[in-house]
C-alpha cells in the first residue's frame, strides 16, 4: 500500500534528543493538518524512544517514522535489539514499567515485530478524523461607490 504520506527521522535515543525529535514530529503533524492527534502521537514516541535507551543495550540508534495512509497515523520505532516489548501490568505505586500499557490504552491498535536483519519495530496507529467542512462563505455583496453612482 502506498503511503499518503511518509517522514523518517534516524536518531540516538538520548534523553537529550527525545526532546528534539518531540518538536520535529509535532512541526510534521502540524504541516499536515494533524493536530487533534499531537498529544497522543508526542506521549507514545516519548514511551517508545525511552524504552530504547532503557532496554536496546548499548546501541541507541534508532529511527522513527511517520506513516499517513487511508485516514491512519501510524508512528513507529526500528532499534537494533530484538528482545520484542511486553506489556507488564506495573504495581499500583510503581514510578515506571507504564509505557506499553499507556500506548495501547491511547492508540487505535499496537505491536511489535522482528526484522529481518535482527532488531524490532514497535509501532502503534491512531485514527485521523475528518476534518469538519469549513462554513459556506456568502459572496460579499457588490457595493458601487457612491462617485461612480453619481456621474
Amino acid at each position: 500500500m502506498q503511503a499518503d504520506r511518509q517522514c523518517t527521522l534516524e536518531l540516538e535515543a538520548l534523553p537529550s534528543r527525545i526532546q528534539q525529535i518531540r518538536r520535529i514530529v509535532a512541526a510534521q503533524l502540524r504541516y499536515w493538518h494533524l493536530d487533534p492527534l499531537l498529544d497522543t502521537a508526542l506521549l507514545g514516541i516519548t514511551e517508545l524512544l525511552a524504552n530504547v535507551y532503557r532496554h536496546a543495550g548499548s546501541d541507541k540508534h534508532c529511527s522513527v517514522q511517520l506513516t499517513l495512509v487511508s485516514g491512519r497515523l501510524t508512528v513507529s520505532v526500528l532499534d537494533s535489539d530484538p528482545q520484542l516489548p511486553q506489556v507488564s501490568v506495573p504495581e499500583p505505586l510503581a514510578t515506571g514499567g507504564r509505557g506499553l500499557a499507556m500506548v495501547a490504552a491511547l492508540s487505535d491498535s499496537w505491536g511489535a515485530d522482528p526484522v529481518p536483519d535482527g532488531g524490532k519495530v514497535v509501532w502503534f496507529s491512531l485514527h485521523v478524523e475528518a476534518p469538519a467542512p469549513a462554513p459556506r462563505r456568502r459572496p460579499a455583496a457588490r457595493r458601487v461607490p457612491a462617485v461612480a453612482a453619481a456621474a
